[in-house]
C-alpha cells in the first residue's frame, strides 16, 4: 500500500504538457490570477461522496467560509474500506484572488510533506460553479455533483489526471 501512496505523492506535481479532454488547466508562465472571492465558492460547501483512486470509496467535505477561508477534508479509502490517506485543504482569499493549499497525511496521521511545506494551487480561472487552479479543478458536475481533478506525473510519458466524481450527501 505504501508504494501506491508514494506514487500519488510523487504524482502530484504541476505538468505543462497538453492532455486530451482534460479537466485541469495550466496557467502560462508568470500568469496572474483573476479577481475572486470566497463567496463565489459557496456552492462547494457540504459533504460529497464518490469513487476515488482505483474506484475505491472517497469523500470530500467543505465547511462554510470563516474569515476568508474555507476548510476542506478529503479521505481516500482502500477497496477494503480502510483509510489510505487524507488531505486537509484551505481555500483562501489572498490579494484579491483565491489560493488552494493542501497537505497529505497517511492513515496514521504522519504527513507526506515536510512540517511547514504544503502544495499550493493558484487560481487560473473562475466561473459560475467552477474554479480552475493551476493543475487542480473543482467544479459542479450535473445537478448534485462535484468533479475534482488533479494533474499529475506518472510512469506514463504524458501527464495524467486523477478525476473524482462525487455526489452530495444529504
Amino acid at each position: 500500500m505504501k508504494a501506491g501512496i508514494c506514487w500519488v505523492l510523487g504524482a502530484i506535481a504541476l505538468m505543462c504538457s497538453p492532455l486530451s479532454a482534460q479537466e485541469t488547466r495550466i496557467g502560462a508562465e508568470g500568469f496572474e490570477s483573476p479577481p475572486a472571492t470566497i463567496g463565489q465558492m459557496d456552492w462547494l460547501q457540504g459533504q460529497w461522496v464518490g469513487k476515488g483512486i482505483g474506484g475505491a470509496p472517497a469523500m470530500e467535505s467543505w465547511l462554510p467560509p470563516t474569515g476568508g477561508t474555507m476548510v476542506g477534508t478529503f479521505v481516500q479509502e482502500t477497496s477494503e474500506g480502510v483509510i489510505q490517506f487524507t488531505e486537509i485543504l484551505y481555500l483562501t482569499e489572498e490579494e484579491g484572488t483565491l489560493v488552494l493549499r493542501l497537505k497529505h497525511f497517511n492513515a496514521d496521521l504522519t504527513g507526506w510533506e515536510e512540517k511547514d511545506d504544503m502544495l499550493t494551487f493558484r487560481l487560473v480561472a473562475i466561473e459560475e460553479c467552477a474554479a480552475y487552479f493551476n493543475a487542480l479543478t473543482l467544479r459542479c458536475d450535473g445537478e448534485n455533483g462535484l468533479l475534482a481533478a488533479v494533474r499529475m506525473r506518472s510512469s506514463k510519458p504524458e501527464p495524467q489526471e486523477l478525476v473524482f466524481r462525487f455526489t452530495t450527501l444529504d
